[in-house]
């Protein structure tokens, strides 16, 4: 299948042995030199496909070690598994006694960085590839310029400036730039996104499945918009106006429910109509490279064989009971399928836990574990997966939109945005509340069920200023405001005279 799960193979395989049949089975560029290389489409199409394999921040193992501590041990809704532990660089990230020098989020920059090389790369040489449909030159440059505004953006939301990376660098000269300041970036990334990545197609076709559509540029427009409006809260009137025309802009997606949902966090269920933006995994092994990750076995609780290196806090277990057993007996749907933890539905004798009882696999004890991103059954634990890794969901556009709508005033238009979520995901009832207050109270919590695991919760907290409470409340500790953003990594500033 020419998805773009071949991805991973672009690294180490030689050009003489790739297909052109294959989005991803060749070689990256910068193996090669600007002389023998950005020749054809097909050529054009491997160097795309190296800008996306940074999606995947490494390889097999350090996808998980490395994204999921840098992005989720910060939030107040997990904890540190049994195994953390052992690696002191997580636990730092989790504390928030970490320094310039932490290993985790230092490679998560260079392989965000790196994929901006590689989106240079196409940026670069893809207008002089001769013979070339003008028509796909212009997809495939629109294609680099969102790679490189998303890449940008990510690197902004964990960094409070950052070095916008606008040329492909061929000389030493080109190596040391300044940070520049976040409107400066801001404005470069909303460039990218609005001026080149809105044209790309509106869908993707079998073969081209995980690449961007115009639906991801305007999902992530309208986030940008809505964080920024934030930021710049003289201009917040404005940026909410563009982030809803940008939302508004994203269509032809639809909410799934039930197994269908669990089946985005579980491999049975990949690019469905809620998936607006996905990370590929394949079992393959195509050109004897590997498209497959131990995510499962990162995430999962030991008692399911996995590592057991994050469960879910107490917090979000809280915050998924509040509302009480309003959905036919039970609590709202998505814990459900989200967190397995003892209860009558886990318990029931239908093997719901990975084909067997919770309490035979957790010995009685009550140890709420993350069922997402874990394998259908016990024996595929026992394995790598194939899993796809959500990056934008279709609700998370209809939560920002709820959330521009009700800081406009218009809470009312908010509510039934926020019920469609709520019928579809959770069984449950309409919200209680009308006021613009109460709305934000319910958007928060829809927005923490929603999205466990999915790394929104950092940004949606700092971006409402309610980041240090939230930890207090959550009994974390060793936060404070310098710890927003992390640090730019030692690497860079001793490399780099530029930075301060």
């Amino acid at each position: 299948m020419k998805k773009i799960f071949y991805l991973a193979s672009i690294i180490c395989l030689a050009l003489s042995s790739t297909s052109c049949e294959d989005f991803l089975t060749v070689e990256s560029p910068d193996e090669l030199t600007t002389d023998n290389y950005w020749r054809n489409e097909q050529d054009a199409q491997a160097g795309l496909a190296a800008a996306y394999s940074q999606l995947y921040h490494g390889d097999t193992y350090a996808t998980s070690e490395v994204r999921w501590p840098t992005e989720e041990y910060r939030a107040d809704i997990v904890n540190l598994g049994s195994d953390a532990g052992n690696y002191d660089q997580w636990v730092a990230l989790y504390y928030f006694n970490y320094t310039n020098g932490n290993t985790q989020f230092s490679y998560y920059y260079q392989d965000l960085y790196r994929g901006i090389n590689f989106a240079n790369q196409v940026l670069a040489n893809v207008p002089n590839i001769p013979n070339l449909d003008e028509n796909k030159r212009n997809e495939l440059l629109n294609e680099a310029h969102f790679l490189r505004g998303y890449y940008h953006m990510m690197l902004l939301l964990n960094w409070e400036k950052i070095i916008i990376r606008n040329e492909y660098i061929k000389e030493s000269s080109q190596l040391n730039r300044p940070l520049s300041e976040r409107t400066a970036c801001w404005d470069f990334i909303l460039e990218e996104l609005e001026n080149y990545a809105a044209q790309l197609p509106e869908s993707r076709n079998e073969n081209e499945l995980g690449r961007a559509t115009s639906g991801t540029a305007y999902a992530y427009i309208g986030f940008a918009y809505l964080t920024r409006a934030y930021e710049e809260p003289e201009k917040k009137s404005t940026y909410l106006d563009k982030a809803l025309t940008a939302l508004n802009n994203v269509k032809g997606y639809s909410l799934v429910s039930g197994e269908n949902l669990i089946g985005m966090f579980n491999g049975t269920n990949k690019n469905c109509s809620e998936s607006i933006f996905e990370v590929q995994y394949s079992k393959s092994e195509a050109n004897g490279s590997v498209h497959y990750s131990y995510l499962n076995q990162w995430i999962g609780a030991k008692e399911l064989n996995g590592y057991d290196e994050i469960l879910p806090s107490n917090m979000l277990m809280e915050e998924y009971m509040k509302e009480g057993k309003l959905n036919d007996g039970r609590y709202d749907e998505r814990l459900y399928n989200t967190i397995y933890f003892q209860c009558d539905y886990f318990n029931d004798g239908t093997g719901r836990v990975m084909g067997k009882e919770y309490d035979e696999l957790f010995g009685g004890e009550n140890k709420p574990v993350f069922r997402r991103f874990t394998s259908p059954t016990l024996e595929e634990m026992q394995e790598a997966c194939a899993i796809n890794i959500p990056l934008m969901r279709y609700v998370n556009v209809l939560l920002m939109k709820a959330e521009v709508l009700n800081e406009q005033n218009h809470p009312e238009q908010a509510i039934p945005i926020i019920n469609e979520i709520r019928s579809v995901h959770g069984n449950m009832p309409p919200m209680e509340g009308t006021t613009q207050q109460e709305v934000r109270d319910q958007i928060e919590h829809e927005r923490i069920l929603e999205f466990p695991l999915e790394s929104y919760r950092w940004y949606d907290l700092r971006r409402w200023g309610k980041t240090a409470s939230a930890l207090q409340k959550a009994g974390r500790t060793g936060f404070d405001e310098s710890k927003l953003f992390y640090p730019i990594p030692k690497w860079e500033i001793d490399a780099n005279p530029e930075v301060k």
